[in-house]
């Protein structure tokens, strides 16, 4: 008897996902627990093991297909015996005649799932001459909800490139030709003799006068290509930081801060109409566009300021620090205190560890506090579960690992799941007053900000105080204004005189 493979439940906002990749054909063998397909949503990826051994006899979803939660993805034959493979319909192959060599095979745009119907040239790791495996990745796609790699459908060389890097192209549209058991000696150019009509569409390189993505002997995937395009960088100069030494988004970036790595030539005035760009957004940031606009439309945003005085919490840790780091191993940092103030403050105001769903209000009895972690990739927000019942050592602890896994690219999907109340710290880039969002489905968002010296009335005198701004936003429809008012001065409160929280005053 078959058993099914389903999309596993992805989170309480989450509600559906996208095939990667499929690690075992139909007619492969499997063990129990071992993976079996990568699903990706908009932050992380997510793999699907074998709920037993035995053959996979199915796959019902491709690799770019988008499945809802308990969407079926195949079926695994306990009792049945290994096939052979077969290869994932990635990508479509017709042979046509030629005349001068091997049989022509076409590389199409695969299916995407229902709601897709265009993806957008990310990479061509081939180009024109050379030559390719069976199966080896020759291109990259990018649509508004994953990235995903087209194999070549058989050995042989790329005779024909049909789209540039950055052109929109359909389902099913022609986008290479290979030659089946092909080699550069058939009349295809190598590809150092390939004309620029056939290399990708450049990009506006300021006033480098040239797309720096063609003049770099450094492969370049899109991200970097164009912060190095857009800012008329020289790729050559900067220095990669990721594997084999490609030059990552962070490198570009951090380059742009660098005026002696930029080449740019001096170039005359030129029109009003010459200084202004038209650059298509990508598909991640229309997602990312696309959420935050859905999260203003649906809740009733407001927000609300306070400042607090810092001092206290500065002096105990300059107090304490070095006693704090001899016993846990771990730095005593402000966020500890934030967490621990604002799980004090939820327990007063429960409206603000609430959600909406539908026309009823969920009043959740466990506080498990989301913590923004900005990345390369992105804003993500894992979760400390149960903060309420933490030391503060537990959460310093649990903070950093956090932050290691999000610049490894490590965290999972449960990682950030189920968060009741989430904190921002704009103030590690500067910030001295912003306007979180909030983080649907939950009411309510804590915006921290940058420490600085300001001068306040203590006493009937003026004084210099590390002051920060605090910003709450939180959705009207279930946190009233007094509610939201007193959960931020609890906070105020609580890190003015942290002694309250060892006393739950």
């Amino acid at each position: 008897m078959a058993t099914e493979i389903r999309v596993p439940t992805l989170g309480e906002s989450v509600t559906e996902a996208t095939i990667a990749k499929w690690m075992k054909s139909e007619g492969e063998a499997v063990s129990a627990d071992e993976p079996l397909v990568e699903l990706e949503t908009d932050k992380v990826s997510v793999e699907v093991p074998a709920p037993v051994a035995g053959v996979l006899s199915s796959i019902s979803a491709q690799e770019g297909e988008t499945v809802e939660v308990d969407a079926l993805l195949g079926a695994i034959d306990a009792a049945g015996a290994a096939a052979s493979s077969k290869p994932a319909p990635e990508a479509k192959s017709e042979p046509a005649a030629n005349a001068g060599g091997g049989e022509e095979i076409e590389v199409r745009v695969p299916a995407s799932g229902e709601s897709v119907t265009e993806a957008d040239i990310g990479e061509w790791f081939k180009k024109e001459g050379e030559t390719v495996e069976r199966d080896e990745p020759i291109v990259s796609l990018e649509t508004d909800k994953a990235a995903m790699d087209v194999p070549s459908p058989a050995a042989g060389v790329v005779k024909k490139i049909m789209a540039a890097e950055g052109d929109t192209v359909e389902v099913d549209a022609l986008i290479a030709i290979i030659e089946a058991g092909g080699s550069t000696s058939n009349g295809v150019a190598p590809a150092s003799e390939i004309g620029d009509a056939n290399r990708p569409s450049p990009r506006a390189a300021a006033a480098a006068g040239h797309d720096v993505s063609e003049s770099s002997d450094k492969p370049l995937s899109p991200a970097p290509r164009r912060v190095i395009a857009e800012r008329g960088l020289d790729a050559n100069a900067i220095q990669g930081s990721g594997k084999d030494g490609r030059i990552t988004k962070a490198d570009a970036l951090a380059a742009t801060a660098k005026p002696a790595q930029q080449t740019r030539a001096p170039s005359a005035p030129r029109d009003l109409g010459d200084r202004e760009e038209r650059v298509k957004m990508s598909r991640l940031r229309q997602t990312i566009a696309r959420r935050l606009k859905e999260a203003q439309d649906t809740a009733a945003m407001l927000t609300t300021f306070n400042d607090v005085d810092m001092t206290a919490v500065m002096e105990l840790r300059n107090q304490y620090k070095d006693l704090f780091d001899k016993k846990h191993g771990i730095k005593l940092g402000f966020m500890s205190f934030f967490v621990k103030a604002c799980v004090h403050a939820l327990k007063e105001v429960p409206d603000v560890n609430a959600e909406i769903d539908g026309t009823d209000i969920i009043y959740k009895d466990h506080y498990d506090i989301g913590v923004a972690v900005g990345t390369d990739k992105g804003l993500v927000v894992p979760v400390i579960r149960d903060a309420d019942l933490k030391s503060m050592a537990e959460i310093e602890l649990e903070i950093a690992e956090y932050g290691r896994k999000a610049r490894s690219g490590d965290l999972k999907l449960e990682d950030m799941q189920g968060g009741t109340f989430t904190i921002s710290n704009g103030g590690v880039y500067g910030s001295l007053l912003s306007t979180p969002i909030l983080n649907q489905p939950q009411s309510g968002i804590l915006g921290m900000h940058r420490i600085e010296q300001r001068p306040v009335a203590r006493n009937g005198e003026v004084v210099i105080r590390p002051m920060m701004y605090l910003a709450m936003s939180y959705d009207h429809r279930i946190v009233d204004g007094k509610g939201a008012v007193t959960f931020l001065v609890r906070v105020k409160e609580n890190l003015e005189d942290p002694q309250r929280l060892l006393l739950d005053l």
